[in-house]
């Protein structure tokens, strides 16, 4: 075997290097949880340019990215971002759903072989076992041992599936004990400095200050009249005007999860994120890192108050000065363009029903209750006996074991559930699952209940409902719908090996991983079917 001569050896060494050097240090995910593509420019002009306006001016945005299945929730979304696939392949088919094997329902992230790290409670037994797939930074991990990947977010399921299986953390908010915590899963104690950002006791001081709005409210034009009928108060008896008397309150239930229902829950988690890329050295090793950061304030006030309220405008223009903060924080710990951001959201929010109906807008409400009850009602009458067994994220359970035994007609159910079905108000379509399994299908929202099924996991019919209509409370907003208010969010990616630039081209939220993956030169997730997008903004 020939020696290498020493020029050949270093031309390898600044190809291995440029290489290197070509991949950003630090890989920063930011989920803004409930966030609506408008928000980017319905709120624009009190925006700062140092947040969303530094990365819409200074990075790539993709105006028209879009979720490509339903139902659009939380811990599907998260996990879909990081994953590059849908809940068909990844299995969070849902926050929580019914679980077939112990006819129970199951929460995404439960599991009761960890134990709770740094709180009180039982809201540490979590982990991502659920997930069925791996995230780019969980194979950014199998390529680089020395890659660390942590995952931030109020919210368990915020924190643990953008995280990974192979994180080195995760850490999400306990109100029991107003504490950072993680799980057995990740380690048995937390880490000095996530102690010492414990000990300083931030949550007490966000509670002990009203919410009064950032900027004066006259103006805040871009929102409807503040005292309105469209609003969930804090308080049974509370207004649901400004300025929120959060001290009371917190006073009254004595409860730290109140944080998570005003926008300074989102400066906690900024401030914590900070500790966290300096306490753990993030960026500053050999090879790339990832942090991966929901913002989960947004989407506790927007259910609360509403897509057109006042409380979420000021959210908004409060979260744009934590990301200013965040931005400029990166720009003191690495040079121009060392890291790489992204911004995009688990979901979007429909408008309040009955606002919607008060402008002559078709909207309505659908009690999931009541619907589940009325369901099991007439499954028993015309199928008998325990053969219903639930009604949830919009899908029928039955007991298939017992249906078999009775010797009944599944095509029979089927047929005359539907039909029933269509027959109440708010219902749009209804699909079976095997014709999730056999059909291929040109409408979106079809399309799209199939990219959400999953074949183990999910109910024997599915059901979508009408533009406008949402399965929640006469007050406040939700989300999960097959249609573009729910599937539309904002897309920007930012920093190293981003051009600055703009696609009106649709793409789907399953894109960024595999986007990622390939700016980092690792492996693609391992159920991906999304596409890079880096023809677009790769320098």
């Amino acid at each position: 075997m020939k020696k290498l001569s020493l020029l050949s050896l270093l031309i390898l060494f600044f190809v291995i290097n440029s290489g290197a050097q070509n991949k950003p240090k630090l890989i920063v995910g930011i989920v803004v949880d409930q966030m609506r593509y408008d928000y980017l420019y319905r709120f624009e002009k009190h925006y700062s340019n140092g947040g969303f306006k530094r990365l819409l001016n200074q990075g790539f945005e993709f105006t028209n990215a879009q979720y490509n299945y339903v139902p659009t929730y939380t811990a599907p979304g998260h996990t879909s971002i990081y994953t590059g696939t849908t809940p068909s392949i990844h299995g969070i088919i849902g926050n929580n759903w019914f679980d077939k094997k112990s006819n129970k329902s199951v929460y995404c992230t439960d599991d009761e072989t960890v134990k709770n790290v740094g709180g009180l409670g039982n809201e540490g037994k979590m982990s991502p076992r659920k997930m069925l797939t791996t995230t780019f930074g969980d194979e950014l991990k199998l390529s680089n041992k020395k890659s660390k990947v942590i995952g931030i977010a109020l919210k368990d399921r915020g924190a643990i599936l953008p995280a990974g299986h192979l994180a080195n953390a995760a850490y999400w908010f306990e109100g029991k004990s107003g504490n950072w915590i993680s799980s057995t899963y990740y380690f048995d104690t937390l880490p000095d400095w996530v102690n010492k950002f414990n000990n300083k006791k931030y949550p007490e001081m966000y509670l002990t200050q009203k919410w009064q709005t950032f900027l004066p409210i006259e103006n805040y034009s871009e929102s409807i009249e503040d005292n309105n009928n469209f609003e969930k108060a804090f308080d049974k008896n509370g207004s649901t005007s400004f300025p929120h008397d959060i001290p009371a309150l917190f006073l009254k239930n004595k409860n730290f999860d109140l944080l998570k229902e005003i926008p300074f829950g989102n400066t906690f988690t900024k401030d914590f994120a900070i500790d966290a890329i300096k306490s753990e050295n993030l960026g500053k090793g050999e090879s790339t890192d990832v942090l991966t950061i929901s913002f989960s304030s947004t989407d506790y006030v927007g259910h609360r108050f509403g897509v057109s309220s006042k409380e979420v405008e000021d959210t908004y223009i409060r979260l744009d000065r934590d990301i200013e903060d965040l931005l400029k924080f990166l720009d003191t710990q690495f040079a121009k363009g060392e890291y790489t951001v992204f911004l995009t959201a688990d979901h979007g929010a429909a408008d309040n029903a009955n606002y919607l109906k008060s402008l002559n807008i078709p909207a309505g409400t659908i009690n999931d209750n009541k619907l589940s009850d009325t369901l099991k009602f007439f499954i028993t009458k015309n199928f008998g006996d325990s053969i219903f067994l639930n009604f949830s994220n919009q899908q029928i359970f039955i007991n298939e074991n017992l249906f078999a035994e009775k010797k009944l007609s599944l095509q029979e159910f089927e047929q005359k559930t539907i039909a029933f079905l269509m027959t109440l108000d708010g219902i749009q379509n209804c699909n079976t699952a095997s014709d999730m399994i056999k059909s291929s299908y040109a409408d979106l929202p079809r399309l799209m209940m199939q990219n959400g099924y999953n074949a183990k996991k999910s109910g024997v019919i599915l059901v979508n409902y009408q533009p406008g209509w949402v399965e929640y409370a006469p007050k406040g907003s939700t989300h999960g719908a097959p249609f573009s208010y729910d599937t539309r969010v904002p897309l920007l990616f930012f920093g190293k090996g981003i051009n600055i630039g703009k696609c009106h081209e649709k793409v789907n939220i399953i894109d960024i991983a595999p986007s990622i993956s390939t700016l980092l030169n690792a492996p693609f997730p391992n159920g991906c079917s999304g596409k890079p997008l880096n023809m677009y903004f790769t320098k």
